[in-house]
Formats: structure tokens, C-alpha cells, sequence
């Protein structure tokens, strides 16, 4: 068996961003026991995120680790980008060496915030209509913050697809490009033997399925229940738990 664990919602709490209780010790177990996993994250706010999950307790080094960021340079090599996302998003582009530009943007690139405006949809909708490239930094459903679930970067790559007839690319969760590199990092090979655990159905666990892996699905994320989404999606994930502390036990960590 070998191991992608989301963060957020998974190990870390939506509200609090600490560890969710069982986090700390189910990655220790991991470490003890020398079980195979890669922490795959959708975090583009900030470059040190595995230092402050880190600071957490949660004893993981840069082998064990992957985000969008990481990434980013093998689907976005415009060099001008109308960007969209918290300010901290925006300054961890600027030093990668990305030039933001909302005049005459190469590519649109979309990140998570929870105050997304229509006008900025609207500027939005023109930069595609003159042939900007559509990038979202991954896929995730719902954007869970202080306590409430806002519409996530898939479902704007999917509004903004449908309103201006484009495509778009993902470079995190759940893109091939994304699980192909943390694959990588477990050796190569195929997906059979990988699980993934997530709290995020649509944006993670589906598109791995797809690839092969098994599902398990944690509740201490963007849903409370499973009934809140998997009816609606005909998908049966090969594992429910309500925490990672539960998920571990289900797969004898």
C-alpha cells in the first residue's frame, strides 16, 4: 500500500488551519512504519507551506511532498498572466517570476478567494474572448473558510468554460500531470496499489479513481456527511471515516 494524503480538511482544520486530532501521529505511523505517501496539497498561498506544517508537528520533509506550485511551470509558460486569488497567491507568482498583466494577459489564472466579484468575472470573460489561455491552479469543489463553503476553482474553470467556449488546464488536483509527479515520488509505477485520502470528492477523489487508485473519504473537511454529495454524483468512494484517525484504522496504519 502506498499513501496520497490531502491537507486541508484532512489534516488540518478548515477554521484553525491545527491539526485535526489523529493527523500528527497517523503521518508518525506512517514514518515508523515505513509506508510509502506523498502529501499532495493544493496550497498556493505561501512557498513555506511544508515548513509550517512542520511547525505543526507534522514530521514531513520535501520527499514526502507536493504542491501546484512545484508544478506550475509545465502547464503555465506565459509570461504575462492575469492572476486571481489572495494576495499571497498573487506575490508567490510575482517571485517565481511571473509578470502580472490585466491589460493584455497570455493566460488567466485562477486560484481560491472568497471574494471573487462580477466585475472581475466580466474581466475575466474578456481576456478569454480574446484568446487567453484558462488555467486554474487545481480543481477543488468547495473552498471552505471561517465556517462557510464557497464555489472552489473548479467550479469557475466549468463557469467560465461554458460562458466563453474554452478549454482550460489544471495544474494541481486532480490533472494527470499533478498525481503523475507525486507518483514520482513514490517510485513510479502504477496507481493500483496507491490510496488517496481526501475530504474533496469531486476535486480529488474521483479523478484518481479514474486513474486506478482506491478512495477513502474523510468527513472533518467541506462535508459533514456523505450524504451531503455522494448521491448526487454516483460515485461510491472504497472507504467513508469520519477523521483520519478513523481512515487509519481502516487501513490497518
Amino acid at each position: 500500500m502506498r499513501l496520497f494524503i490531502d491537507v486541508q480538511g484532512t489534516l488540518i482544520d478548515d477554521i484553525e488551519k491545527l491539526p485535526i486530532p489523529g493527523a500528527v501521529e497517523f503521518i508518525d505511523a506512517l514514518n515508523e512504519r515505513s509506508i510509502p505517501y506523498v502529501i499532495i496539497t493544493n496550497n498556493t498561498k505561501r512557498r513555506d507551506f511544508l515548513e509550517y506544517l512542520q511547525s505543526l508537528g507534522f514530521a514531513i520533509d520535501q520527499e514526502h511532498y507536493i504542491d501546484p506550485l512545484m508544478v506550475l511551470d509545465a502547464v503555465l509558460d506565459a509570461g504575462k498572466i492575469a492572476a486571481y486569488g489572495v494576495p499571497e497567491f498573487l506575490e508567490v507568482l510575482r517571485l517565481q517570476g511571473y509578470e502580472l498583466d490585466f491589460v493584455h494577459p497570455e493566460a488567466v489564472v485562477l486560484s481560491v478567494k472568497s471574494d471573487y466579484t462580477f466585475e472581475e468575472f466580466a474581466q475575466i470573460d474578456e481576456f478569454l474572448l480574446r484568446g487567453a489561455q484558462l488555467i486554474g491552479m487545481h480543481k477543488t469543489s468547495l473552498y471552505a473558510k471561517g465556517g462557510k463553503r464557497y464555489p472552489g476553482v473548479g467550479a469557475l474553470l466549468e463557469m467560465f468554460s461554458f460562458a466563453c467556449g474554452v478549454e482550460y488546464s489544471v495544474v494541481g488536483k486532480p490533472s494527470k500531470l499533478f498525481f503523475d509527479a507525486a507518483l514520482q515520488k513514490l517510485g513510479g509505477g502504477g496507481y493500483e496499489d496507491v490510496w488517496i485520502i481526501s475530504d474533496d470528492v469531486q476535486g480529488d477523489l474521483m479523478g484518481a479513481s479514474r486513474l486506478g487508485m482506491k478512495s477513502c473519504f474523510v468527513l472533518s473537511g467541506k462535508f459533514k456527511s456523505a450524504e451531503e454529495i455522494l448521491p448526487r454524483l454516483g460515485f461510491t468512494p472504497d472507504c467513508i471515516a469520519p477523521s483520519i484517525k478513523e481512515a487509519a484504522k481502516e487501513l490497518g496504519v
